[in-house]
């Protein structure tokens, strides 16, 4: 199931095949062998717009899940490319060799991360990871042997700039973590099988039930895969671009 939903295209062939087949099982199985009497319809009509009503309220706030999901990927990713500058030029309050080999790191600090947005394969991933651990460790021993040969408040502000460097990577890690959990997702695609299967079921005449067996599978079909891009920071087509990054990248030649 995690496979399907980091990569929405898998996620919309099986939708788009299993959804119609459960209006197709409705519309020719259900309805031969247990056809609806009109007493019982007015009944099974209630009992099948309140399981429509279900699943749009799902729906919808399983996308509203996924959207503030990815807001808050984008405004983590403005936040990691201001506390990097802003470490950058806080470097030259150390001085010396110190300062320029901080700013070294700071740029390689940088492309990392700038990949780290990019990549899409998890093999990459992990060495980015190990890449970025490094580097930090690295970046962390720079500015406490420049605190401890000057215990004073100047270098203490590019301490305090380092600690914001590395905890806003950390946040940023958890938040392409955090997904819509998928004991949701399973319980979102059984209420949309069982509704495509009642739709199916109480259609009338040739011509609804051709209707009902191919528009609401697809139209609930992609509103569930645009939940899963949306909240797939990599498998999907919507993602977030490190344009703050790269931005603060080109203009570090600029700078030196």
């Amino acid at each position: 199931m995690t496979q399907y939903l980091q990569h929405p295209a898998y996620l919309f062939v099986t939708l788009i095949v299993c959804l119609p087949l459960a209006a197709a099982l409705g519309a020719v199985v259900l309805d031969r062998r247990f056809p609806l009497s009109e007493e019982a319809r007015e009944n099974y009509n209630v009992v099948q717009g309140a399981t429509l009503t279900l699943l749009a309220l799902l729906i919808g706030f399983t996308l509203s899940m996924a959207v503030g999901r990815y807001d808050q990927r984008k405004n983590l990713e403005e936040e990691e490319a201001n506390a990097i500058g802003t470490e950058y030029l806080r470097a030259d309050l150390i001085g010396g060799a110190g300062a320029a080999n901080l700013k070294a790191l700071l740029a390689k600090y940088t492309e990392t991360r700038v990949l780290y947005y990019t990549t899409h394969e998890s093999h990459a991933l992990a060495r980015i990871n190990r890449t970025t651990a490094d580097l930090q460790t690295q970046l962390w021993n720079g500015v406490r042997d420049a605190a401890a040969a000057q215990p004073n408040p100047v270098t203490a502000l590019v301490v305090a700039g380092m600690n914001d460097v590395i905890n806003t990577q950390g946040y940023t890690q958890a938040a392409w973590i955090n997904r819509i959990p998928v004991a949701a997702w399973i319980l979102m695609i059984i209420i949309a099988l069982f509704s495509n299967l009642m739709q199916g079921y109480g259609a009338r005449g040739r011509s609804g039930k051709r209707i009902l067996l191919f528009v609401l599978p697809i139209t609930v079909s992609l509103s569930l895969t645009l939940i899963a891009d949306i909240d797939s920071p990599r498998g999907g087509l919507i993602r977030v671009a490190p344009l703050n990054l790269i931005s603060f990248q080109q203009s570090l030649p600029a700078q030196h």
